[in-house]
C-alpha cells in the first residue's frame, strides 16, 4: 500500500466532529476528540444520547490510561460540523442513516469505518462524492454500557483513504486524529486500504464464527480451513488490485493472541444480526465478478447461513 508523510501538522485548532453510533471503536474516538479539546456530537437512540449527556464517555484503556470526557448528544445531526464518522455496523446502517440527514452536513468529511468494500459507493450516492473519505481502523475496544468503552489493544490505527477527497481536507483530518492520540496516516489507494483489512478480517471472522473457537483453536484445529480462506482472499483481493501476501497474511494469523476472537464471533455469541453479507457475501460476489474460485468461502458463508445467520 502507498501512503505519504502526513503534510499538516498535529493542530490544537477545535473541530467539530459528529459520531454516529458511539459504541465500542466510535466512543473511543468520540472520548479521544473530546480530551483534546475538539467538540464532539454522538448521535445515538435517545436513551444512549441521554446517558452521554449526563455522564460522558468514560473509557478504560491500557494505551490512553483511564478518563472521562464530556461529549454533546443528539439523536439526529441538526447542524453543520467539519466530519461525521460512521461508526455502525452494517447490520444497523439503514436505520443509524437516518440521524444523519444528508443536507445537515453541508461540505462535511464523511469517513466511514465499516468492514467490507462496497459501502463507499452506497455513501457517495448519497453524499457529495469528493467528502466521503473511507477509512479503516485497527483497533480492540468494546462498549460495555452506554457511554463505557474498554479498549484492550495497545494501538489505535486509523488509514484514510478517499480517491476524490481533496489531500488537504484528508491530512488536515488525520492531524486531528493524531492530536487526540490515534495513529493515523493518508494512504493514496482506495482500493488497497479496504482490501488489506478485508483480506485479514474475512478469514478470522469466517473461521471462528463457523466454528465458535476462539482464533488459537481454530488455526490449530482448522489449519487447511485457515490456509484455504487465506488464499482464496488474497486471490481475490489481487484480482481486484490490492496487492495480497498470503504467507504474511498466515503469520499474522499465528502472531494474535490465541484467545483474540472475531467481532463476528462476539455478535454471534450474544445473539446479534451478523454482518456475514457485508464481508464474506461481499467476498464470494467479488470473486464471482473476476471468476476466482472461492469453494471453501461459499461453503462456510452458506453453514452459516443455514445456522440461522
Amino acid at each position: 500500500m502507498t501512503t505519504e508523510p502526513m503534510t499538516t501538522e498535529p493542530t490544537t485548532t477545535e473541530h467539530a466532529v459528529a459520531v454516529l453510533g458511539p459504541g465500542g471503536t466510535g466512543g473511543l474516538l468520540a472520548a479521544l476528540l473530546s480530551r483534546s479539546g475538539h467538540r464532539v456530537i454522538c448521535l445515538a437512540q435517545e436513551r444512549t444520547a441521554d446517558a452521554l449527556r449526563r455522564t460522558g464517555i468514560t473509557v478504560r484503556s491500557p494505551q490512553f490510561g483511564d478518563f472521562t470526557a464530556p461529549v454533546e448528544a443528539d439523536t439526529e445531526l441538526r447542524e453543520p460540523v467539519d466530519a461525521c464518522v460512521i461508526a455502525v455496523k452494517h447490520t444497523a446502517l439503514d436505520a443509524a442513516l437516518t440521524r444523519v440527514p444528508p443536507e445537515a452536513l453541508g461540505d462535511a468529511l464523511v469517513v466511514p469505518l465499516l468492514n467490507g468494500v462496497e459501502h463507499p459507493g452506497r455513501f457517495r450516492a448519497r453524499h457529495r462524492p469528493d467528502r466521503v473519505a473511507p477509512a479503516v481502523i485497527r483497533v480492540e475496544s468494546t462498549r460495555v454500557a452506554p457511554g463505557v468503552i474498554e479498549h484492550g489493544s495497545p494501538f489505535t490505527e486509523i488509514d484514510l483513504a478517499g480517491d476524490a477527497v481533496p489531500r488537504p481536507l484528508l491530512d488536515g483530518l488525520a492531524a486531528t486524529l493524531v492530536s487526540a492520540g490515534a495513529t493515523a496516516r493518508v494512504v493514496k489507494d482506495e482500493t488497497a486500504a479496504l482490501w488489506a483489512k478485508m483480506a485479514f478480517l474475512a478469514p478470522f471472522a469466517l473461521l471462528t464464527t463457523r466454528y465458535g473457537l476462539p482464533l488459537g483453536e481454530a488455526r490449530t484445529l482448522h489449519r487447511e480451513e485457515l490456509e484455504s480462506l487465506v488464499a482464496e482472499t488474497t486471490a481475490v483481493s489481487r484480482a481486484c488490485g490490492a496487492p495480497a501476501d498470503p504467507a504474511q497474511a498466515l503469520a499474522r494469523y499465528d502472531a494474535f493472541p490465541p484467545g483474540a476472537k472475531s467481532s463476528m464471533q462476539r455478535d454471534a455469541e450474544a445473539g446479534r444480526p451478523l454482518e456475514l453479507d457485508a464481508i464474506g457475501g461481499a467476498l464470494l460476489r467479488a470473486a464471482e465478478r473476476h471468476g476466482v474460485p472461492a469453494p471453501v468461502t461459499a461453503r462456510l458463508v452458506a453453514e452459516l447461513r443455514a445456522a440461522g445467520h
